[in-house]
């Protein structure tokens, strides 16, 4: 059975000076300075004994390891087989889901109520060991797909870039919560401010970058496969992590970790592959990958907050029925100063 667009030619070609406009490095040195607010921000969430605690018993580290190396490169595989896309296409949606980590993955867990302290290691650990599972994972399901070596297209340089990017700003704030924890509330508060500016410059900013080019890849099965994807990452992180008995944070943490792939990583990778003219517009498929993830993460953290509200606090739940237990065993506790007076009241004495 032959893929369902395999010879359909590509008429596309991308915006002119791409990658080399102003807008282009605009948005490169927001993105850079918005992950450092981040996760300086995020660093002050954390505390070093609650690290060691992680590297000393890895069990939550080792299970989204291996949800992240482990569902996500299988996902993508598989995806590719079941909606018979060509070669391109399972190619572009392969090294997408062999990119694991990124930094929303800590958004959403810090708006999840998750383990801030595991959500940090794990994306220091993902993308450390990225240097070696990234070509062997590529090299293992690409063959088949594509006749060249995908394993020596990693780019590793940009991959210690990144790990040094999370580790230097995340230490800053550990170290700044850890000896001045009265600023801590001054620098989230402000952070939160600039992410909110950068956010809305990056938004305006990649519009202006991408324009419509994106509408070349809104095919129903690149759609499907976009939407698919990390909904199958979120939900089988989150059963995996309880099969293995995780806490509730700790689960809500692995979900994420693994749902949100590094697209960074991903256009890095299919940028220096492949030319435009063979790429074509699924050079975008990672941005169709990232507003999915974005939407079905904002769906997943909308649903949890409602549940927290509607759902009884434990502690509550436990304080009513101690009360109504205390109530049911003792019946004369609460008036018991009304017996007392029946039972040790004086007799009337008749005239």
């Amino acid at each position: 059975m032959e893929a369902h667009n395999a010879s359909a030619p590509l008429n596309f070609t991308l915006p002119p000076n791409f990658g080399k406009r102003p807008t282009d490095l605009a948005l490169s040195v927001i993105l850079v300075l918005m992950l450092l607010v981040i996760m300086l921000s995020l660093g002050c969430t954390m505390e070093f004994s609650k690290i060691k605690a992680h590297f000393w018993k890895p069990k939550g580290v080792a299970i989204a390891l291996v949800a992240q190396y482990g569902i996500m490169p299988l996902t993508a595989f598989a995806l590719g087989k079941v909606f018979r896309l060509n070669h391109i296409e399972a190619l572009a949606i392969l090294v997408c889901g062999c990119s694991p980590g990124g930094n929303l993955s800590n958004i959403f867990s810090l708006a999840m109520k998750g383990d801030m302290n595991l959500s940090i290691v794990m994306t220091t650990c993902s993308t450390f060991f990225a240097l070696g599972m990234m070509p062997l994972l590529l090299y293992i399901y690409s063959r088949g797909i594509y006749d060249g070596d995908l394993k020596d297209k990693v780019p590793y340089k940009g991959i210690v870039v990144s790990l040094v990017l999370v580790l230097i700003p995340c230490t800053m704030g550990i170290l700044l919560n850890a000896k001045r924890p009265q600023y801590v509330r001054y620098v989230t508060k402000g952070a939160t401010i600039i992410i909110l500016m950068f956010s809305v410059a990056i938004i305006a900013l990649s519009v202006i970058n991408v324009g419509n080019s994106i509408i070349f890849i809104t095919t129903p099965h690149l759609l499907a496969t976009s939407s698919l994807m990390p909904f199958t990452g979120f939900l089988l992180g989150y059963l995996l992590s309880a099969l293995f008995r995780l806490n509730g944070r700790c689960r809500r943490t692995v979900s994420m970790e693994t749902g949100c792939q590094n697209v960074q990583l991903c256009s890095t990778i299919l940028n220096v592959t492949f030319p435009p003219e063979v790429i074509g517009p699924l050079f975008f498929f990672p941005l169709l990958y990232m507003i999915f993830q974005l939407g079905e993460g904002l769906l997943l953290i909308a649903i949890y907050r409602c549940y927290v509200k509607i759902k009884p606090h434990k502690d509550k739940t436990k304080i009513i029925y101690t009360a109504a237990s205390t109530e049911e065993t003792n019946p004369g506790v609460l008036s018991n100063g009304a017996h007392s007076k029946e039972e040790y009241s004086p007799p009337e004495t008749s005239p």
